[in-house]
């Protein structure tokens, strides 16, 4: 006899707000959420999550974090240690990710595919980063990640992030202007949305409530943008890539942010017998791999390979999220596919709100979300570029 179709739905979708990831020193204040442990950031999320929910917190069966900089005080179990900090029950156990910057989208992923298996039937999957408490590469101070082998396979070596944004920005042809004209409209995007329905608020040590995004800058312009200085550029990587016009700067980058986002999964038949709605259907699920030297590129063939798999169409779908590590990023997308940029990061991206890097994939997944309930699409596809040229593509279908 076969086995009864599962499939596995979004419940609810949460996040934190986008706080500044800047630590205090003297003469400068600190992010709005800097005075946060980051096991006490994740942990209010998902007390939040689960106090919205009519779940037993008993019936869990995991807890899937994803984390990028798993050192210092996000060294641990941290998904563990935050479920434990809610004051949730003990029973339940959780894994750290780390896939990059598409952490806690492949925790997402991964908490669908364990339902859909039949391995499991309520999942949380979530993420956090504190990138003012751990700064970004705190883990490879001193160190060499890629090994010799990798060295010698990519001489003259890889390169940063940002130059790789420049070598995106060079193949599609995309100038200071349209940099800066499309991270203006991010910014311009998430301050005309109101995004109170994705954020739950987190109280801080000394009591204050932070309930707002304060990475949004409404007044942002190309104007404004385009006095900034490139930053990545240096004679010797000048005479590298004589293509490169050095026109990835601060401004069309993404923003080093703190921040906690948390999805809760189950099997829909489960969901209906709990009381509870399923707002959104797992549709599909894709992984690519790209060069590491342009690295960012990924989203492109894990998006051939999602439409592929599904027979659909970019035009059928309502919803694009590609996660604004630099403002190339989506734009080299979308010129790719020929896609609307009308669909593209809607709600406003990471240019915007930030990049809490193990955070990021569930929060562009609880914007997608909110941003489908809101339109009336039914379609959304979430995909992000993830350091060493690898990419996650996901697609939701509203209920």
């Amino acid at each position: 006899m076969p086995s009864p179709v599962r499939n596995a739905v979004i419940v609810d979708a949460v996040r934190s707000p986008m706080a500044k990831g800047r630590a205090p020193r003297e003469g400068r204040s600190g992010g709005a959420l800097s005075s946060l442990h980051p096991v006490e950031l994740l942990g209010q999320v998902l007390r939040h999550l689960i106090d919205r929910n009519a779940v037993p917190p008993e019936t869990v069966d995991d807890v899937l974090a994803g984390c990028v900089s798993q050192v210092g005080e996000q060294s641990g179990p941290i998904g563990r240690y935050a479920w434990l900090a809610a004051g949730l029950p003990e029973s339940v156990p959780s894994v750290t990710l780390h896939r990059a910057c598409g952490s806690s989208q492949q925790a997402v992923d991964f908490a669908a595919q364990t339902v859909m298996a039949g391995a499991h039937d309520i999942v949380v999957a979530c993420g956090v980063e504190s990138m003012s408490r751990i700064p970004m590469l705190t883990a490879r101070i001193g160190q060499d990640p890629f090994g010799p082998s990798v060295r010698e396979r990519y001489a003259p070596g890889l390169v940063p992030q940002g130059v790789s944004a420049e070598l995106i920005a060079a193949r599609w042809n995309l100038d200071r202007a349209a940099l800066d004209r499309y991270s203006a409209r991010s910014h311009q995007r998430a301050a005309a949305t109101d995004l109170s329905d994705e954020i739950v608020p987190i109280r801080l040590p000394d009591g204050t409530l932070v309930d707002n995004d304060e990475t949004i800058r409404p007044a942002t312009t190309k104007d404004t943008l385009a006095g900034l200085k490139p930053s990545f550029h240096s004679a010797e990587l000048a005479a590298r890539f004589p293509e490169i016009q050095w026109n990835v700067t601060a401004g069309n980058s993404s923003q080093l942010t703190d921040g906690a986002s948390a999805v809760l999964v189950m099997e829909e038949s489960k969901a209906r017998e709990l009381g509870l709605t399923p707002r959104a259907r797992f549709h599909s699920f894709a992984l690519a791999g790209d060069d590491p030297i342009t690295m960012l590129t990924g989203p492109v063939p894990a998006t051939e390979k999602i439409l592929k798999r599904t027979g659909l169409t970019l035009d059928e779908i309502d919803h694009y999220e590609v996660n604004e590590a630099f403002a190339s990023v989506p734009l080299a997308w979308a010129r790719h596919f020929g896609a609307d940029e009308e669909k593209l990061n809607p709600r406003g991206g990471a240019i915007a709100l930030g990049h809490p890097l193990g955070a990021s994939g569930a929060r562009l997944m609880t914007t997608m979300l909110h941003g489908l309930e809101a339109s009336g699409g039914r379609y959304g596809l979430q995909t992000m570029c993830e350091a060493g040229g690898m990419a996650n593509a996901t697609i939701i279908e509203r209920l």
